[in-house]
């Protein structure tokens, strides 16, 4: 395959790690540097990341562009672009995404299943779609090259980020939901204005996100990239595994409860379950996206499809979404 591009990991980083996705033969990884933070806090997060860099540098560097993903390949080490799963970041000043995008922030989520001061989430009751400052900062992504990410969004608001913005957008970890009916999955509706209008899905292999949950048959999934792939086309699909190995449970309670309430909140798992679930077995960490080739081939797709679906259409979307406007 030409590229190996995963659309969002959001692990518990090491050494070990890093390693693993050399021995996978990674080529850049979309990686969750922040989710409830701050400025200032992401701040911190990007200077732990540089110190990562600064130790690792045979086997992870920092990605700003998608030639840095063709540099990772030819020097057998991994690109990490960075990314926000919540525009918390920001805070209330729409000055901060031109600083946090020269600081190397390429993708930054509208909201994190609640509502934000940008959308309304996918846990809500009422969508009340893009707001004001919401449309504002679609459009100051637009011009600085920040990738708008609807990965947690509610129906309507995720319609109009994609009619609103002038760039293709992407969710870049999530599932069709007429394939499993998890709130965080995606309507055939959503699905088909994204790949009209040029964006990006990233099949995410986290377990609520699956038919069967950590059941999940490999070819399962194969079989509705398939499909999905007749939906939207061929170019505007790829991987986002959602990979959150090694991470402790008190992660999940950061991830779905953040500062807004005192109470946990269980989000896409249960009362019953409310640690992070087991993957699938055929895929557990970096070193087996190639399980994942596998089950696209036997689902019929072909070797250039394929190419395609597990890194190429990240590269092209990469290159034709972070630089300027202008540009």
């Amino acid at each position: 395959m030409s590229f190996l591009i995963d659309g969002l990991q959001y692990a518990n980083w090491s050494e070990k790690i890093f390693r693993q996705m050399n021995e996978g033969g990674v080529h850049a990884v979309h990686v969750t540097i922040t989710y409830h933070e701050t400025f200032r806090e992401t701040v911190l997060n990007i200077e732990k990341w540089n110190r990562w860099f600064e130790k690792h540098p045979d086997l992870i560097f920092h990605g700003r562009t998608a030639d840095d993903v063709a540099l990772a390949k030819k020097t057998g080490r991994t690109a990490i672009f960075f990314g926000s799963q919540n525009p918390s970041c920001i805070e209330d000043d729409i000055g901060l995404v031109e600083i946090l995008h020269t600081l190397g922030l390429r993708f930054m989520q509208l909201t994190y299943n609640n509502q934000s001061l940008l959308a309304t989430g996918c846990y809500e009751d009422d969508d009340t779609g893009l707001t004001r400052m919401g449309r504002a900062v679609v459009t100051e992504m637009n011009r600085v090259g920040m990738v708008v990410d609807m990965s947690h969004s509610g129906e309507r608001s995720t319609l109009e980020a994609i009619a609103h913005s002038t760039r293709p957008i992407t969710i870049s970890h999530a599932n069709p939901h007429n394939w499993h009916a998890a709130l965080r999955n995606k309507s055939d509706a959503v699905l088909k204005a994204l790949g009209e209008s040029g964006g990006m899905l990233g099949f995410s292999v986290y377990p609520h996100h699956l038919k069967g949950g950590s059941d999940c048959k490999l070819q399962s999934f194969c079989d509705m990239i398939a499909r999905t792939a007749d939906l939207m086309g061929e170019d505007h699909i790829g991987i986002g595994t959602d990979l959150c190995q090694d991470q402790p449970d008190s992660i999940v309670e950061w991830m779905r409860t953040g500062r807004w309430t005192k109470t946990i909140d269980y989000g896409e798992g249960s009362a019953a379950a409310p640690g992070f679930p087991a993957m699938p077995d055929w895929f557990e960490d970096n070193r087996h996206f190639g399980n994942v080739a596998k089950g696209l081939a036997t689902a019929g797709l072909t070797k250039a499809q394929t190419d395609k679906i597990m890194g190429g259409n990240w590269h092209r979307f990469f290159a034709s979404s972070f630089g300027p406007k202008d540009t």
